[in-house]
């Protein structure tokens, strides 16, 4: 009998062992990330690629990471901006949830402003930082193809899959960018008042003020204003930053002392640049729902919107409230992703389950696999370009 419970005893370690190693041999072939990532291929034959300037301020780390991980894509570039407001712990914090994915590990596309900057909603430093984030990516990599600007209460309505496909079909020479060449009340509310924005020459956080005096409109050049959500070329990003004109430059010396210059700094350049004006698709890819007339900022969206964001043929959708259960829908319903996850493409080739992520492995970065949405911003895509052609003048 002690005989026949020592061979049981055996029996059932031998296969609880087998078990084991079936198990974690099982979890490392599901979860763990390749070696070597694919390469990633640049140029016409391939799909664009994006460079991705996320920004946000305190208590926005979390916020930061999900919209990162709705837009994640191998073949893209991103650079997270959290403000000088939020303290390094939150920095810090931000840098270690980044590095916890694989794929942001392996294919290392994803970095994080240690020198933050403040960010003064109404002044010019925001023109600053984003100029500043252009800059990096500009030297951090040579391949991408459009510079895209997302807040903290941004959030995707498609897949990168679904818009690069859609981009492929684009001149990559155009650029999405909201404009009017008709201030109305903004010349007296935004241009004419001089306004100093001190977060770009003190340490400590300050809002703008005004000057006594103002000053009357330009005559050497023309304002323009529009969206500050924009989605740029790159030649045109290299023209402002390496300004082989003058022109840039005498702009951001004029948009430095004017408020919400995000809403008029690039559009101007573009516009007043001869051999850029007339890559100006104007559309800024955003849905947003105004009051009437507008205020400072668009409704914060939720479920009852949901319907018309998915018809609307954006990219992208603005302003949610942390956390709100519209961005589950999303995610689930458009994104098909696990709120911890990168959104799944065709570049993903690990097995999907409840215990691992489905792009820990990964094949060709290079081919995509577009959804329902593409059609919807393609057709968005294709009425602003109708208008496109039939301007000879598009910035007016």
């Amino acid at each position: 009998m002690g005989a026949e419970r020592k061979w049981l005893f055996t029996l059932f370690s031998a296969v609880l062992l087998t078990f084991m190693i079936l198990m974690m041999s099982s979890f490392s072939s599901f979860s763990s990330p390749k070696a070597f990532p694919s390469l990633v291929q640049h140029g016409s034959p391939y799909p664009p690629s994006f460079a991705y300037f996320i920004s946000g301020g305190h208590q926005d780390k979390d916020r930061i990471l999900r919209l990162m991980l709705a837009v994640y894509h191998p073949r893209n570039r991103y650079l997270l901006h959290l403000g000088r407001d939020a303290g390094d712990d939150e920095r810090l914090a931000l840098v270690s949830a980044v590095m916890a994915v694989p794929a942001i590990r392996a294919f290392g596309n994803v970095d994080v402003v240690g020198n933050a900057d403040w960010i003064t909603y109404l002044g010019s430093s925001n023109v600053a930082i984003a100029l500043r984030a252009a800059a990096i990516m500009l030297k951090l990599d040579s391949g991408w193809n459009w510079f895209i600007t997302l807040s903290a209460r941004d959030y995707p309505l498609m897949t990168q899959d679904d818009l690069s496909h859609v981009f492929s079909s684009v001149r990559r020479d155009l650029n999405f960018i909201d404009h009017t060449g008709n201030l109305g009340w903004k010349v007296s509310d935004r241009f004419n008042p001089i306004v100093v924005d001190p977060g770009l020459y003190l340490a400590r956080r300050s809002q703008i003020f005004h000057a006594t005096e103002k000053r009357s409109t330009p005559d050497a050049f023309k304002l323009y204003t529009g969206s500050p959500w924009v989605i740029l070329s790159r030649s045109f990003l290299e023209f402002c930053i390496f300004g082989w004109d003058n022109l840039p430059r005498t702009l951001l010396m004029y948009f430095t002392n004017v408020k919400l210059s995000q809403e008029g700094y690039f559009h101007s350049v573009i516009c007043n640049a001869p051999e850029f004006k007339n890559t100006t698709v104007n559309g800024d890819l955003r849905y947003m729902i105004w009051d009437n007339p507008p205020k400072m900022e668009p409704h914060f969206l939720n479920a009852s919107v949901f319907n018309q964001m998915v018809e609307s043929g954006a990219a992208f959708a603005r302003q949610f409230a942390v956390d709100n259960p519209v961005l589950d829908m999303i995610d689930e319903k458009i994104l098909h992703r696990g709120r911890k996850q990168v959104v799944p493409g065709a570049w993903c080739s690990g097995q999907r389950s409840w215990w691992s992520d489905p792009c820990s492995q990964w094949g060709d970065v290079n081919i995509l696999k577009p959804g329902p949405q593409a059609k919807k911003l393609e057709a968005t895509i294709s009425g602003l370009l109708d208008d496109w052609n039939l301007q000879t003048n598009v910035c007016k």
